[in-house]
């Protein structure tokens, strides 16, 4: 259980995420290849950051290692004053399911469930009782928008609807942070711009998030910029003037169902 982890005092400045000098090194039979070369970084509790960088760079198995998905093999990775990679596979397993909340490209929706009933899961790993577990799920659909489809099957939503389902499943546990993994990478461009809009509103909110992405448009939607290249942070700079999608999504056109489909 998370509450018996070992926590170590939060940093002074209150850093949600604390990085020092995190190395990943793969051995591919006596090859050993270096996927990350001393990275320190920190995040704040409410940031919004975009992970970026080409085929190679690093930043997925930066992005593993934040989301406790692998360990470094050197260097020091706090989360809230946890020291992550201390942790044995159950703990890490539990601060996968309480800490963070994950959103992939394909969504990773169960087919033959509801979107109701694909918000639940992560809730079902707890002592939560049936009735505020629906409770919970009901409400973080609200959050994203689909409070009237919660019981529309995925293969009954589009795309964007879909992720809305992802975006709310990976909130139902109230997560420190959110990461996606280039979420709109299976969208069209209205519906990216919607679906950062989403992300937008919630960080509002104060909920920090990070993602992935190859695409600069995406990327513009985040207040900081984080550039990998060769395992290590090329640049990592602020975004002073982010889009906001409310605004972008006005100059866009519509997307009708035929083209849609074509699109798909």
């Amino acid at each position: 259980m998370i509450s018996e982890v070992h926590t170590a005092p939060v940093s002074a400045n209150g850093s949600l995420i604390h990085i020092e000098h995190l190395a990943k090194v793969y051995e591919l039979g006596e090859v050993e290849v270096h996927a990350l070369r001393g990275v320190s970084l920190r995040i704040s509790q409410g940031e919004f950051a975009a992970i970026m960088g080409a085929s190679g760079s690093g930043k997925s198995t930066f992005m593993n290692i934040l989301g406790c998905l692998d360990k470094p093999t050197k260097g020091s990775y706090l989360l809230e004053g946890i020291d992550v990679g201390s942790l044995s596979r159950d703990e890490l397993a539990a601060i996968r399911n309480k800490k963070i909340g994950f959103v992939f490209q394909g969504f990773n929706l169960l087919s033959r469930t509801s979107a109701l009933e694909n918000v639940e899961l992560p809730l079902f790993y707890g002592p939560t009782s049936t009735k505020a577990r629906k409770a919970k799920a009901i409400a973080a659909l609200e959050r994203v928008g689909l409070g009237e489809r919660i019981h529309h099957y995925p293969n009954q939503l589009s795309g964007g609807q879909q992720q809305r389902v992802a975006i709310a499943r990976a909130l139902v546990n109230d997560p420190s942070i959110i990461l996606a993994d280039e979420p709109t990478g299976n969208l069209d461009s209205r519906t990216s711009v919607e679906v950062m809009g989403v992300f937008q509103e919630l960080n509002d909110h104060g909920i920090t998030v990070i993602l992935v992405t190859h695409e600069p448009d995406i990327a513009a939607f985040a207040k900081r910029h984080i550039v990998f290249r060769d395992g290590k942070i090329k640049t990592d700079r602020v975004n002073n003037d982010p889009k906001i999608a409310s605004d972008v999504i006005k100059d866009m056109p519509m997307i009708d169902a035929d083209e849609e489909e074509e699109a798909k």
